[in-house]
């Protein structure tokens, strides 16, 4: 993890990465379709270990820190031999390639790993709240989070899963004062880092050492980061005159995801700087904060494209139509997993579902 921290409260200089690469706006490289090593390739992830299809809908994958770890949410029934008719969270190892289903839970949004893959979390509804389970894959045991009573968006997890960053809402009613709040769990503590009186949903995420949380006001649309050091918070961080909206915090807490407008900014919180890349909607970004997946906008061009935030250059994640959320790259912009309901991403796709598959750059 990086050894010390500062973030600058005015608004960030900008350095538009349309300048420092041949690349359209919003468009990788020329070298897009290149690729960095032999290793190179795309996987169905959503299938069984013996190559069988999924009868239902697969998505919402995110990975570990390594790639050796996948977990995504199915309705299928035969990815496992004891698999259910309804909405499971599944796990996949990518060194042996087989898949656990983990539990009889249903998850309400989309599942996140732990950095080393040993814990995932999820919002799931239990005694009329959603709250959020915390599952260890490596017993199988599960448990609920302490910090809040009805969650509203997907949780983040440390990179040991010690800590969970979380946002939820007090219930509505006659008198009641409208709260959202985000927390932070940790192993013998609670903490409420922010609180607004309003229902609108806001984000957050959380570094790998659990000591950084990103976080935004869902009305006033700012993104604020809180150091848990020193119990202090700075922002917002894209200046007092835009409106922003968080994507990810890196797992070495130094860049921070934002999208403003038709552009994302990836603020840099030890320079106080921050990449450019116009039209374009940012959607994850590596844990080492130098690789940015993100989806160009228009028509023209891939879905999904992943920028070497060092060089300026790209390469093309999906040319088919297909998505991605937070905690979609490995370390290093090795792996990306992905969701597309589209034919021909890999040979002999024919189910007609939604799948998860991974594209490994080398």
């Amino acid at each position: 993890m990086r050894a010390a921290w500062s973030v600058a409260v005015a608004v960030c200089a900008v350095t538009a990465l349309s300048q420092a690469t041949p690349a359209a706006a919003g468009q990788p490289a020329a070298a897009a379709g290149a690729v960095r090593g032999s290793g190179a390739g795309v996987e169905r992830i959503s299938a069984a270990p013996d190559g069988t299809q999924a009868d239902g809908d697969s998505v919402d994958a995110s990975i570990t820190t390594d790639g050796s770890r996948v977990v995504f949410v199915s309705t299928a029934t035969n990815l496992v031999s004891d698999g259910t008719a309804d909405k499971r969270v599944y796990i996949r190892d990518q060194r042996t390639g087989q898949i656990e289903q983990l539990g009889y839970h249903r998850p309400s949004g989309r599942p996140t790993l732990s950095g080393d893959g040993e814990y995932v979390a999820w919002s799931e509804w239990y005694m009329d709240f959603v709250h959020i389970r915390i599952h260890q894959v490596r017993s199988g045991g599960s448990s609920f989070t302490r910090c809040v009573l009805i969650c509203d968006t997907p949780p983040s997890l440390s990179g040991d899963g010690r800590y969970i960053a979380a946002s939820g809402h007090n219930r509505s009613g006659s008198g009641v004062v409208p709260r959202q709040r985000v927390s932070v769990e940790g192993p013998d503590s609670v903490e409420t880092i922010a609180e607004f009186e309003h229902y609108v949903s806001p984000a957050q995420s959380i570094s790998g050492d659990g000591r950084l949380v990103a976080y935004q006001d869902g009305r006033a649309h700012d993104v604020f980061v809180w150091e848990r050091t020193n119990g202090t918070t700075s922002g917002p961080i894209e200046g007092p005159s835009a409106e922003a909206t968080l994507v990810q915090l890196s797992e070495d807490g130094r860049k921070v995801v934002c999208l403003v407008g038709d552009d994302t900014y990836v603020h840099d919180l030890e320079t106080g700087t921050a990449d450019h890349v116009p039209n374009a909607r940012g959607v994850a970004i590596d844990p080492t904060g130098r690789y940015l997946l993100y989806a160009p906008n228009g028509t023209a061009g891939p879905s999904l494209a992943l920028r070497d935030l060092r060089t300026g250059t790209g390469e093309t994640v999906s040319d088919q139509p297909a998505s991605a959320g937070p905690d979609a790259v490995s370390a290093g912009g090795r792996d990306v997993v992905f969701q597309s309901a589209a034919d021909g991403i890999v040979p002999g796709d024919t189910n007609g579902r939604p799948d998860v598959f991974i594209r490994r750059f080398y």
